[in-house]
């Protein structure tokens, strides 16, 4: 050790006392890489802002909501979606984009985390993404989030469809969501069409 380094230490000890030591090596070095910012880590983090501004969030309290069976499958298809589009979806050809797990959420916990998550995922032009919800069979209020979830979805306006997944996502306690594209998604599709035409004509 130089004496540059014995200055440096003894500065360093007056500072935090001998207890204390600096780091070195790889240690001093090393940084975590950032978690992936998915719209389920977004949708998780803007949930706890959502709790202090519950006005804006227009899903319906659980007391409006009607009770499903806990191995009921959810279906919804709003008009003008193609039945070949629909279908793969029910079958689960598309690729699951992001996820949700409400497990372990509280009803009030679950609305505001969808809420959030379908907000974040037409943002990020997530077309195809999958909420697990549980069956909640055998509870003393069974299939309650499954039930909620089956109301909510069908309030955005950002759903176009979905459907209960196959059994290798889930099955019964999983909802595939198919959601809207947003304006940037559409703009690129639109080009994309006009390219072919132009290519074939």
């Amino acid at each position: 050790m130089s004496s540059t380094d014995d200055d440096l230490e003894q500065q360093f000890s007056a500072l935090f006392g001998d207890d204390v030591q600096p780091l070195r090596g790889k240690g001093a070095n090393h940084i975590a890489k950032p978690a992936e910012l998915t719209p389920g880590v977004l949708a998780r983090r803007k949930a706890a802002e959502e709790e202090n501004d519950p006005e804006s969030n227009f899903l319906d309290a659980v007391s409006s909501i009607a009770q499903v069976d806990p191995y009921e499958f959810l279906e919804f298809v709003r008009p003008g979606v193609q039945h070949g589009v629909y279908r793969n979806l029910r079958m689960g050809k598309y690729e699951i984009h992001s996820q949700l797990d409400l497990h372990r959420h509280t009803v009030e916990q679950a609305r505001i985390a969808l809420f959030q998550f379908v907000d974040e995922c037409q943002k990020h032009g997530v077309r195809c993404a999958l909420v697990t919800h549980g069956k909640g069979a055998g509870l003393a209020q069974p299939a309650r989030l499954k039930s909620c979830v089956n109301h909510w979805l069908r309030q955005f306006d950002q759903v176009l469809a979905f459907h209960t997944a196959q059994k290798q996502h889930g099955g019964t306690g999983s909802t595939y969501v198919l959601i809207k594209k947003n304006n940037a998604a559409r703009q690129k599709t639109t080009e994309t069409l006009d390219q072919a035409r132009r290519l074939k004509g």
